[in-house]
């Protein structure tokens, strides 16, 4: 996969020597890492790398011990979670969090009239870039689990943010709908002005979407690189994809 041409100049969010420890255990360990706008990038790791409480740092919902989180240029280190929202950092978390009592629609108007606009014009709007067009008053619990996986990422961008977090974005999908989600990814971020940081487990999904890949392990950065560099370096098969996986 090419950069994409909006990647190029001052990285939309970046930290710098970022650390948190929980009593004596290091879980991110002075990671240096940074994203620049419109890129699509990746971050895997074994179990324990490190990974959920990065994006907790990222996000606010966890503080740093150490370090410096900065977002286009302005440090949010300190910042409150919402704060960060209202910046333009939204964040779809690996368990779902939906309401399966409402209808599609309901869903979405939550996040959608934050906003000050036309509030059922966005719902729609929202609802064909997810493919949820046509089951916006279908209620939520007899949508498939693909559909409401799809429906979370249409209420995290409904706040129209400019960094989208996705944690785990696959989880328990079908082949069909985790390829559908990797499209669904790429056409957000093509279409409108947005970047995609995804923590992923399933490397044949990140070879789909990831431009850029950073592999923790310990807390720390292993490695990073394109997906063909990553799959193919041994130390990284070695901690996490495991020698039954060829990188071919």
């Amino acid at each position: 996969m090419t950069a994409n041409p909006r990647s190029e100049g001052t990285p939309i969010l970046e930290t710098d020597g970022l650390q948190k420890k929980f009593g004596g255990l290091t879980a991110v360990d002075r990671v240096d890492y940074q994203i620049s706008r419109g890129d699509i990038q990746c971050l895997i790791g074994p179990n324990g790398a490190g990974k959920s409480t990065f994006f907790g740092l990222l996000t606010g919902q966890i503080q740093p011990t150490t370090g410096e989180i900065r977002y286009k240029g302005e440090d949010i280190t300190n910042l409150m979670p919402h704060e960060r929202v209202r910046r333009g950092i939204s964040l779809k978390f690996q368990t779902l969090n939906i309401y399966e009592e409402l209808t599609v629609s309901e869903n979405l108007q939550i996040p959608c009239q934050r906003r000050d606009e036309d509030t059922q014009m966005l719902i729609k709007e929202v609802a064909e870039q997810v493919d949820l067009a046509d089951k916006l008053q279908q209620p939520v619990d007899i949508l498939s689990y693909g559909e409401q996986q799809w429906l979370e990422i249409g209420m995290s961008i409904a706040v129209a943010p400019e960094l989208l977090l996705l944690d785990e974005p696959t989880a328990g999908m079908t082949v069909e709908e985790t390829e559908r989600t990797g499209e669904l990814i790429q056409r957000l971020v093509a279409n409108g002005d947005m970047t995609a940081l995804v923590v992923e487990h399933d490397i044949e999904f990140v070879r789909q979407i990831a431009e850029q890949v950073t592999v923790l392990h310990n807390g720390e950065v292993f490695r990073q690189g394109t997906i063909e560099e990553i799959a193919n370096d041994p130390e990284v098969k070695r901690i996490y994809l495991g020698e039954e996986y060829g990188g071919g």
